[in-house]
């Protein structure tokens, strides 16, 4: 039998003036709450019922909520981003992990697919971000878990950089470029934007 494939949503409970704080400077704390809310809710209507693999939302904070109930929910816990990345990832069940941020508006259920059929040959796989992060990392854990998040500079243009540099020697893919909207300016570089305008669907 093969191994269930795991998806797991890096997410901050949205809430007015908490996260995104540089885009909050930019277009003011109630849209980039908007924001938040509005690109989670899509995510998870795009990916959360892929019958391909199980989502899990990983939260902060860790008693946070109310999350929808057909998600599993982990609590990100203390530290830096890679070490929070690195508890989530050990503490699920066996099979693959593909981890992606909750602000990624381009992301959709093709390039998860991707991620994952990358696993299937490759001991990890990264989404690369425009500012030289990522936007998704994914770890095989076979034979064992491959720690890609020791001394990384994030949110630095080195963080993928470094994060390779950690897996030298061993078998990466790479998927296609997406933005990881962290400011006004990632944010337009969406075109079109649909987020500040959208309306909610039933």
């Amino acid at each position: 039998m093969s191994l269930r494939r795991h998806l797991v949503i890096f997410t901050r409970c949205p809430r007015y003036g908490a996260g995104k704080r540089r885009l909050a400077a930019g277009i003011g704390p109630v849209q980039a709450l908007r924001f938040q809310r509005v690109t989670l809710s899509l995510m998870l209507r795009r990916l959360g019922a892929d019958p391909r693999w199980t989502t899990w939302l990983a939260v902060t904070p860790d008693r946070s909520g109310p999350w929808p109930p057909r998600f599993g929910v982990l609590p990100q816990g203390q530290g830096d981003l890679g070490q929070r990345m690195a508890r989530v990832a050990k503490v699920l069940p066996p099979g693959p992990v593909l981890i992606v941020g909750g602000d990624i508006p381009g992301i959709g259920a093709a390039a998860v697919a991707r991620g994952f059929r990358a696993l299937g040959d490759h001991d990890a796989v990264f989404g690369p971000a425009t500012d030289g992060g990522y936007w998704a990392v994914g770890l095989r854990r076979r034979p064992r878990f491959l720690d890609p998040f020791e001394k990384v500079r994030w949110s630095t243009e080195h963080a993928l950089a470094d994060s390779l540099a950690n897996l030298s020697g061993r078998s990466v893919a790479s998927l296609e470029v997406l933005e990881d909207v962290d400011d006004v300016e990632s944010l337009a570089r969406q075109s079109p934007w649909e987020f500040l305008h959208a309306r909610r669907r039933s």
